[in-house]
């Protein structure tokens, strides 16, 4: 069998992560069969299990896809001339542009990592990547005068944290939940949190 060019490799293993993402949000972790996400990405079991052998499998690519995609907006977010703004485009995009199905995955794997010894080891992996992500880029700020934090930058970024998972927790089930004026109200706290230094003040 001749071997896929990288890019072929990379689309079909995103359409088979883009389908058991949709059974995943849809009926939950537990009643999603390999032969769900088969029909959902219109593939035989064989072509499946080429990328993928298990459904703890699955949650893993889905997660490092994930990652891999919020470190690039990471990066942009670091070098931003108007950081509030961007980190006000990034809000926008992960609570108003962003399919809610998106949050009902994080939600599914969340609440399965109480369950699933693999599945934990995974979650933990993303949240420890993101925080120490958001730990590293608030500290380089402070150090180059550029926020002027009350608490330490640790607590800063566990807050942070609560606030957006509040958020993807009614984004996933509320549904009067209205990210387009939640998302500036946010920002108002994190302003307070971070408490920006102004270039004059600089």
């Amino acid at each position: 069998m001749p071997k896929l060019k990288p890019a072929i490799h990379q689309a079909r293993q995103d359409h088979i992560l883009n389908a058991a993402e949709r059974c995943f949000a849809r009926t939950g972790f537990h009643r999603t069969t390999m032969q769900d996400i088969c029909r959902e990405a219109a593939v035989s079991p064989g072509a499946l299990y080429v990328y993928f052998d298990s459904k703890e499998a699955l949650i893993a690519g889905i997660c490092e896809r994930d990652r891999a995609e919020f470190a690039e907006r990471l990066a942009g977010l670091a070098e931003a001339p108007d950081f509030l703004a961007a980190l006000g485009e990034l809000g926008e995009h992960y609570f108003v542009r962003e399919p809610k199905a998106s949050h009902l995955m994080c939600i599914e794997i969340g609440l399965e990592s109480t369950r699933n010894p693999r599945i934990a080891e995974i979650h933990q992996g993303v949240d420890e990547f993101i925080s120490s992500s958001f730990e590293t880029l608030f500290q380089r700020m402070k150090d180059e005068g550029r926020i002027a934090p009350d608490l330490p930058i640790p607590v800063v970024v566990r807050l942070f944290s609560v606030i957006a998972d509040g958020m993807f927790w009614r984004r996933a089930v509320d549904p009067a939940f209205d990210g387009t004026a939640l998302v500036p109200a946010t920002l108002e706290l994190m302003k307070g949190l971070l408490k920006p230094v102004l270039p004059a003040s600089r």
